[in-house]
């Protein structure tokens, strides 16, 4: 279901021929930036935001999305880390089959979609799978979608506990972010909105089942 567009538009001047201001352009056009797209107001430890700073460049979009879960952080891998079953918490995926790859790093699925989206299929490769620091990693390597050069970072860390002894609560809280490639005829804003919202569904359906899992 995807968002609505946004009412923005991008309004592109034409640029007089001069070389000196052409070379200009295409110098800043192709410059790229690093970016963290976690908000300020979150606190987020060092060791793991360094993970979710994207290199980004003028015609790509980048966001996180931040999800508490009312579990403990072994119960939330458990899920996570699957790469070979992400239908276990997001809905969007229809079936996943690995098609190359033992389950470490440089595996590779193929993700196929439910009906509705403006997707078949994906084809996906693993780039981190980090037990220890609860990090997982994939890029989007093909597939009949529109989200071309995507990445996503998934980690996880436990919130300080706000109480003592059994009536602390515990918590773990879930960051994933992405860049992606802005499809043509589409804005920033719009492609961020659209993948936004399948991220945030998808964080929601993960703490519902983690949730469960630990009562």
């Amino acid at each position: 279901m995807p968002p609505s567009s946004s009412d923005s538009s991008v309004l592109l001047q034409r640029i007089s021929s001069n070389n000196t201001h052409d070379f200009a352009y295409k110098q800043s056009h192709h410059q790229l930036q690093r970016r963290m797209p976690i908000p300020c107001s979150t606190e987020v430890p060092d060791s793991v935001s360094r993970y979710h700073t994207h290199t980004v460049s003028p015609d790509q979009c980048c966001s996180a999305m931040i999800q508490r879960i009312s579990a403990p952080v072994s119960t939330v891998w458990s899920v996570v880390r699957r790469f070979d079953n992400p239908q276990a918490y997001k809905h969007f995926v229809k079936s996943c089959h690995v098609v190359g790859g033992d389950g470490d790093v440089g595996t590779l699925r193929e993700v196929r979609v439910i009906s509705g989206l403006p997707a078949a299929s994906s084809t996906e490769r693993l780039e981190i799978l980090d037990d220890e620091r609860h990090v997982i990693s994939f890029s989007v390597v093909g597939g009949d979608h529109r989200l071309a050069n995507y990445r996503s970072v998934t980690t996880l860390h436990t919130e300080p506990s706000s109480g003592n002894g059994a009536e602390a609560a515990v918590e773990t809280i879930v960051v994933e972010s992405y860049v992606v490639d802005v499809p043509p005829g589409n804005t920033r804003e719009e492609t961020c909105v659209f993948v936004d919202t399948i991220v945030k569904c998808n964080l929601q359906s993960l703490s519902q089942i983690a949730r469960n899992s630990s009562r």
